[in-house]
Protein backbone atom coordinates (compact mmCIF):
# COMPACT_ATOMS: atom_id res chain seq x y z
CA UNK A 1 0.00 0.00 0.00
CA UNK A 2 1.50 3.60 -0.76
CA UNK A 3 -0.17 7.14 -1.32
CA UNK A 4 -0.68 10.00 0.18
CA UNK A 5 -3.56 11.02 3.18
CA UNK A 6 -4.41 14.07 4.09
CA UNK A 7 -5.91 14.46 7.89
CA UNK A 8 -7.65 16.09 9.88
CA UNK A 9 -5.61 15.86 13.14
CA UNK A 10 -7.91 16.38 16.16
CA UNK A 11 -6.93 17.77 19.37
CA UNK A 12 -5.53 16.18 22.01
CA UNK A 13 -2.97 13.78 20.44
CA UNK A 14 0.72 14.49 19.04
CA UNK A 15 1.68 14.06 14.94
CA UNK A 16 3.35 10.89 16.19
CA UNK A 17 0.21 9.04 17.57
CA UNK A 18 -1.36 10.06 14.36
CA UNK A 19 0.99 8.37 12.58
CA UNK A 20 0.96 5.37 14.49
CA UNK A 21 -2.97 5.13 14.29
CA UNK A 22 -2.67 5.36 10.38
CA UNK A 23 -0.11 2.54 10.65
CA UNK A 24 -2.17 0.19 12.22
CA UNK A 25 -4.95 1.15 9.72
CA UNK A 26 -2.80 0.40 6.83
CA UNK A 27 -0.42 -2.55 8.40
CA UNK A 28 3.12 -0.87 7.58
CA UNK A 29 5.77 0.80 8.71
CA UNK A 30 6.05 2.83 6.49
CA UNK A 31 4.27 6.40 7.42
CA UNK A 32 5.33 9.71 7.67
CA UNK A 33 4.10 13.04 8.43
CA UNK A 34 5.05 16.22 6.69
CA UNK A 35 5.22 18.81 9.26
CA UNK A 36 4.58 18.46 13.22
CA UNK A 37 1.10 19.59 14.81
CA UNK A 38 1.47 19.84 18.45
CA UNK A 39 -1.30 18.09 20.58
CA UNK A 40 -3.12 21.63 21.16
CA UNK A 41 -3.39 22.14 17.11
CA UNK A 42 -5.82 20.62 14.83
CA UNK A 43 -5.82 20.31 11.01
CA UNK A 44 -4.24 19.86 7.83
CA UNK A 45 -1.74 16.90 8.52
CA UNK A 46 -0.59 15.35 5.17
CA UNK A 47 0.74 11.99 5.25
CA UNK A 48 2.66 9.70 2.87
CA UNK A 49 2.30 5.56 3.10
CA UNK A 50 4.57 3.03 1.73
CA UNK A 51 7.57 4.08 -1.03
CA UNK A 52 5.88 7.59 -0.65
CA UNK A 53 7.46 8.64 2.35
CA UNK A 54 10.10 9.26 -0.10
CA UNK A 55 8.62 12.55 -0.83
CA UNK A 56 8.42 14.14 2.63
CA UNK A 57 10.71 16.53 2.06
CA UNK A 58 9.01 18.24 -0.20
CA UNK A 59 5.87 18.84 1.65
CA UNK A 60 8.34 19.54 4.77
CA UNK A 61 9.58 22.90 2.78
CA UNK A 62 5.86 23.99 1.55
CA UNK A 63 4.44 27.39 3.01
CA UNK A 64 1.90 26.80 5.67
CA UNK A 65 -1.40 28.83 6.84
CA UNK A 66 -3.07 28.68 10.07
CA UNK A 67 -5.86 30.49 12.12
CA UNK A 68 -4.71 31.11 16.15
CA UNK A 69 -6.50 32.54 18.99
CA UNK A 70 -4.57 34.13 21.28
CA UNK A 71 -5.38 35.69 24.98
CA UNK A 72 -3.57 38.91 25.56
CA UNK A 73 -2.09 40.06 29.17
CA UNK A 74 -0.97 36.18 30.02
CA UNK A 75 2.75 34.23 29.41
CA UNK A 76 3.48 30.74 29.61
CA UNK A 77 6.19 28.65 29.51
CA UNK A 78 5.21 26.67 26.94
CA UNK A 79 3.65 30.18 24.87
CA UNK A 80 0.60 28.51 24.75
CA UNK A 81 -2.87 27.82 27.36
CA UNK A 82 -1.25 24.40 28.32
CA UNK A 83 2.10 25.40 30.30
CA UNK A 84 2.72 26.91 33.55
CA UNK A 85 1.55 30.78 33.46
CA UNK A 86 4.97 32.70 34.38
CA UNK A 87 3.03 36.36 34.41
CA UNK A 88 -0.17 38.39 34.19
CA UNK A 89 -1.42 41.09 33.42
CA UNK A 90 -3.80 43.79 33.07
CA UNK A 91 -3.47 44.73 29.02
CA UNK A 92 -4.92 47.60 27.34
CA UNK A 93 -4.76 47.23 24.08
CA UNK A 94 -6.73 49.11 21.12
CA UNK A 95 -7.74 47.83 17.66
CA UNK A 96 -5.33 50.39 16.13
CA UNK A 97 -2.73 49.15 18.28
CA UNK A 98 -2.81 45.37 17.75
CA UNK A 99 -2.92 46.18 14.22
CA UNK A 100 -0.20 48.00 14.21
CA UNK A 101 1.99 45.14 15.76
CA UNK A 102 0.55 42.21 13.88
CA UNK A 103 1.87 44.63 10.52
CA UNK A 104 5.16 44.54 12.34
CA UNK A 105 5.56 41.11 11.66
CA UNK A 106 5.21 40.77 8.43
CA UNK A 107 8.08 40.03 6.16
CA UNK A 108 11.42 37.71 6.44
CA UNK A 109 12.16 38.54 10.23
CA UNK A 110 14.37 36.31 12.85
CA UNK A 111 12.43 33.90 15.00
CA UNK A 112 13.04 32.56 18.23
CA UNK A 113 11.39 29.12 18.78
CA UNK A 114 9.80 27.66 21.89
CA UNK A 115 11.60 26.08 24.67
CA UNK A 116 9.14 23.29 24.94
CA UNK A 117 9.60 22.30 20.83
CA UNK A 118 11.21 19.28 18.74
CA UNK A 119 14.42 21.37 17.47
CA UNK A 120 17.17 19.21 18.92
CA UNK A 121 20.50 20.81 20.36
CA UNK A 122 23.04 18.93 20.69
CA UNK A 123 20.89 15.88 19.27
CA UNK A 124 18.36 16.45 22.60
CA UNK A 125 14.69 17.81 21.58
CA UNK A 126 14.67 20.95 23.26
CA UNK A 127 11.28 20.31 24.92
CA UNK A 128 13.39 17.38 27.22
CA UNK A 129 15.91 19.96 28.08
CA UNK A 130 13.28 22.60 29.17
CA UNK A 131 11.57 19.88 31.34
CA UNK A 132 14.77 19.14 32.94
CA UNK A 133 14.87 22.45 33.72
CA UNK A 134 18.18 23.33 31.79
CA UNK A 135 18.61 26.82 30.85
CA UNK A 136 18.93 27.01 27.04
CA UNK A 137 20.41 29.21 24.70
CA UNK A 138 18.06 28.96 21.60
CA UNK A 139 19.12 30.60 18.32
CA UNK A 140 16.80 32.74 16.52
CA UNK A 141 16.33 31.36 12.80
CA UNK A 142 15.07 33.35 9.67
CA UNK A 143 11.06 33.06 8.28
CA UNK A 144 8.94 34.76 6.73
CA UNK A 145 5.32 35.57 7.47
CA UNK A 146 4.02 36.14 4.28
CA UNK A 147 0.88 37.84 5.78
CA UNK A 148 -1.89 38.59 8.46
CA UNK A 149 -5.19 38.82 8.39
CA UNK A 150 -6.86 39.80 11.92
CA UNK A 151 -10.61 38.05 12.24
CA UNK A 152 -11.56 38.57 15.72
CA UNK A 153 -11.07 41.24 18.62
CA UNK A 154 -12.71 40.96 21.79
CA UNK A 155 -11.12 44.00 23.66
CA UNK A 156 -8.34 43.88 26.24
CA UNK A 157 -8.89 40.01 26.06
CA UNK A 158 -8.40 37.79 22.73
CA UNK A 159 -7.87 38.14 19.23
CA UNK A 160 -7.78 35.84 16.11
CA UNK A 161 -5.29 35.81 13.15
CA UNK A 162 -5.03 33.86 9.44
CA UNK A 163 -1.03 33.66 9.13
CA UNK A 164 0.09 32.30 6.13
CA UNK A 165 4.29 31.50 6.50
CA UNK A 166 7.08 29.70 5.51
CA UNK A 167 8.30 26.59 6.99
CA UNK A 168 9.90 26.72 10.15
CA UNK A 169 7.43 29.75 11.65
CA UNK A 170 6.34 28.79 15.40
CA UNK A 171 2.94 30.72 15.96
CA UNK A 172 3.63 30.28 19.04
CA UNK A 173 6.50 32.31 18.65
CA UNK A 174 4.54 35.02 16.70
CA UNK A 175 1.78 35.25 19.32
CA UNK A 176 4.68 35.97 21.84
CA UNK A 177 6.34 38.50 19.76
CA UNK A 178 3.11 40.46 19.52
CA UNK A 179 2.61 40.16 22.98
CA UNK A 180 5.77 41.39 23.88
CA UNK A 181 5.64 44.57 21.26
CA UNK A 182 2.40 45.28 22.82
CA UNK A 183 3.92 44.96 26.29
CA UNK A 184 0.85 42.89 27.69
CA UNK A 185 2.13 39.26 26.97
CA UNK A 186 0.29 36.61 25.35
CA UNK A 187 0.05 33.03 24.72
CA UNK A 188 -1.65 31.15 21.88
CA UNK A 189 -4.76 29.35 22.93
CA UNK A 190 -6.03 27.48 20.00
CA UNK A 191 -4.20 26.64 16.40
CA UNK A 192 -6.06 25.25 13.49
CA UNK A 193 -3.76 24.65 10.07
CA UNK A 194 -5.76 25.37 7.49
CA UNK A 195 -3.64 24.66 4.42
CA UNK A 196 -0.12 23.06 3.26
CA UNK A 197 1.79 22.51 0.06
CA UNK A 198 -1.67 23.19 -1.77
CA UNK A 199 -4.06 20.86 0.38
CA UNK A 200 -6.57 22.65 2.79
CA UNK A 201 -9.58 21.34 5.07
CA UNK A 202 -11.90 20.61 2.70
CA UNK A 203 -9.70 17.94 1.41
CA UNK A 204 -8.92 16.30 4.77
CA UNK A 205 -10.69 13.68 6.35
CA UNK A 206 -11.01 13.26 10.15
CA UNK A 207 -8.88 10.57 11.72
CA UNK A 208 -11.42 8.72 13.86
CA UNK A 209 -12.64 8.28 10.29
CA UNK A 210 -9.86 6.11 9.08
CA UNK A 211 -10.00 2.53 9.87
CA UNK A 212 -8.45 -0.68 8.27
CA UNK A 213 -11.50 -1.64 6.03
CA UNK A 214 -11.69 2.03 4.10
CA UNK A 215 -8.26 3.51 3.97
CA UNK A 216 -7.54 2.80 0.77
CA UNK A 217 -10.97 4.03 -0.92
CA UNK A 218 -9.15 7.52 1.26
CA UNK A 219 -5.60 7.31 -0.06
CA UNK A 220 -4.67 9.13 -3.35
CA UNK A 221 -2.16 9.47 -5.31
CA UNK A 222 1.10 10.12 -3.96
CA UNK A 223 2.23 12.39 -7.01
CA UNK A 224 -0.64 14.91 -6.13
CA UNK A 225 2.16 15.65 -3.06
CA UNK A 226 4.51 16.60 -5.34
CA UNK A 227 2.34 18.42 -8.09
CA UNK A 228 4.19 21.73 -7.63
CA UNK A 229 7.35 20.32 -9.96
CA UNK A 230 7.65 20.34 -12.79
CA UNK A 231 7.30 17.04 -15.39
CA UNK A 232 10.09 15.46 -16.97
CA UNK A 233 8.78 12.74 -19.95
CA UNK A 234 11.17 10.19 -20.94
CA UNK A 235 10.91 7.39 -22.88
CA UNK A 236 10.39 3.87 -21.18
CA UNK A 237 13.58 2.61 -21.81
CA UNK A 238 14.93 6.09 -20.24
CA UNK A 239 12.34 4.95 -17.29
CA UNK A 240 14.17 1.61 -17.00
CA UNK A 241 17.40 3.41 -16.78
CA UNK A 242 16.68 5.16 -14.50
CA UNK A 243 14.79 2.58 -12.27
CA UNK A 244 17.93 0.84 -11.86
CA UNK A 245 19.89 3.74 -10.93
CA UNK A 246 21.17 5.18 -14.39
CA UNK A 247 21.02 9.12 -14.73
CA UNK A 248 20.13 11.07 -17.87
CA UNK A 249 21.58 12.77 -20.20
CA UNK A 250 20.61 16.32 -20.68
CA UNK A 251 21.58 15.35 -24.78
CA UNK A 252 19.14 12.58 -25.01
CA UNK A 253 15.91 14.38 -23.33
CA UNK A 254 13.51 16.62 -25.22
CA UNK A 255 13.19 18.66 -22.74
CA UNK A 256 15.32 22.05 -21.65
CA UNK A 257 16.54 21.53 -18.12
CA UNK A 258 17.09 24.04 -15.27
CA UNK A 259 20.15 23.36 -13.12
CA UNK A 260 19.24 22.17 -9.71
CA UNK A 261 15.81 21.45 -10.38
CA UNK A 262 13.56 18.62 -8.79
CA UNK A 263 11.72 17.40 -11.78
CA UNK A 264 8.76 14.45 -11.38
CA UNK A 265 10.14 11.68 -13.88
CA UNK A 266 7.16 9.84 -15.63
CA UNK A 267 6.72 7.33 -18.21
CA UNK A 268 3.61 8.85 -20.01
CA UNK A 269 1.13 8.41 -17.16
CA UNK A 270 3.54 6.42 -14.94
CA UNK A 271 5.25 8.54 -12.13
CA UNK A 272 8.90 6.58 -11.54
CA UNK A 273 9.88 8.97 -8.97
CA UNK A 274 12.21 12.43 -8.32
CA UNK A 275 15.09 13.27 -10.18
CA UNK A 276 17.03 16.48 -9.94
CA UNK A 277 18.93 18.43 -12.55
CA UNK A 278 23.11 17.87 -12.17
CA UNK A 279 24.25 20.66 -14.88
CA UNK A 280 27.90 20.30 -14.26
CA UNK A 281 27.48 16.89 -15.41
CA UNK A 282 24.41 17.49 -17.70
CA UNK A 283 22.47 14.85 -16.58
CA UNK A 284 19.51 13.75 -14.41
CA UNK A 285 20.04 11.78 -11.26
CA UNK A 286 18.10 9.57 -8.87
CA UNK A 287 16.55 11.45 -5.82
CA UNK A 288 13.90 9.18 -5.08
CA UNK A 289 12.08 6.28 -7.15
CA UNK A 290 8.24 5.67 -6.19
CA UNK A 291 6.71 3.13 -8.73
CA UNK A 292 10.50 2.40 -10.72
CA UNK A 293 10.10 -0.06 -14.05
CA UNK A 294 12.00 -3.33 -13.94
Amino acid sequence: MQGLLLINKPEGITSFKAVSCIKKCANTKKVGHTGTLDPLATGVLPLLVGRATSLCPYLLNADKRYIATVKLGIITDTLDITGNVLSEAVPSVSRERLEEAINNFIGAQLQIPPAYSAIKKDGVPLYKLARAGKEIDIPAREVTVHSIKLLEFEDNISFKIDVLCSKGTYIRSLCRDIGDYLSCGATMTALTRTATGGFTLENCTDLDQITADNIEQVLLDEEMAVSHLPILSVTEKQGIRFSNGGKLSFDRLNTEISDGYHYRVKVKDRFIGIGYADEENREIRIKCLINPIF
